[in-house]
């Protein structure tokens, strides 16, 4: 009897633990719930950071995104441009925990160090051949995870985790991901450390990297392009 109530236990601190460390979009409570950008309409209810339209009143076109079949414009200094297809160019994924973006890349394109702090990303590649890669949290070691990936081929980063994508081809590469959120957002690392704005200390990001101030002003006068 002692090994039955273990048992329970057992399997009820566990489900409270998968409960408490639950981190994902919230799952709707109906069947849809399109976003609203009026906020100031009698119909709206704030739901999950949008204000969603009137079930009755919604229609194909909530759920409906074209043009990710046409090659987007990769002269940039990055060589790379991602169309994300989220909650605010498709109203209909509010509150449906999923996003997708295309991501063009010129030869030797990069598409920069970054994080996505609310969503795992799944990639596959379409075209061409991509270096990928993540590098885990500091209790991990910071250990690198990478692959080059060609045709047909899928790769997955964890949520938060920092990675990247470089095309190694001597040709043009697409891939679309897959991202587990409606607004999953984006921090490029080099932006965000050195094109913050106002700028951060450059005392503080000299001691960070083991750097001369001298080093840390010149990043900081660059631009820093977002390919987002």
């Amino acid at each position: 009897m002692k090994g039955v109530y273990f048992l329970i236990s057992t399997l009820a601190i566990l489900a409270s633990a998968t409960f408490l460390v639950s981190a994902s979009d919230p799952s709707p409570l109906q069947d849809f719930c399109v976003a609203l950008n009026d906020t100031k309409s009698a119909e709206a209810v704030f739901v999950n950071g949008k204000f969603c339209k009137d079930p009755k009143l919604a229609n194909a076109n909530d759920f409906f995104f074209s043009g990710l079949q046409n090659p987007r414009n990769t002269q940039n200094p990055l060589g790379s441009n991602v169309t994300a297809v989220n909650v605010d160019n498709l109203l209909g994924l509010n509150t449906l925990g999923i996003s997708l973006a295309r991501i063009d890349f010129a030869p030797n394109g990069l598409n920069p160090p970054h994080t996505h702090p609310r969503a795992t990303e799944i990639l596959v590649v379409l075209e061409g051949t991509l270096y990928v890669g993540f590098v885990t949290s500091n209790g991990d070691g910071n250990r690198l995870f990478t692959k080059v990936l060609n045709k047909g081929d899928v790769f997955v980063f964890p949520i938060g985790l920092i990675h990247f994508q470089l095309n190694v081809g001597h040709v043009n590469a697409v891939a679309f991901a897959g991202l587990s959120s409606q607004n999953p957002g984006v921090i490029t690392i080099a932006k965000a450390v050195f094109g913050s704005q106002p700028p951060i200390n450059s005392d503080v990001l000299a001691k960070a990297f083991q750097v001369d101030d001298k080093v840390v002003d010149n990043l900081q006068k660059q631009f820093w392009y977002d390919n987002n």
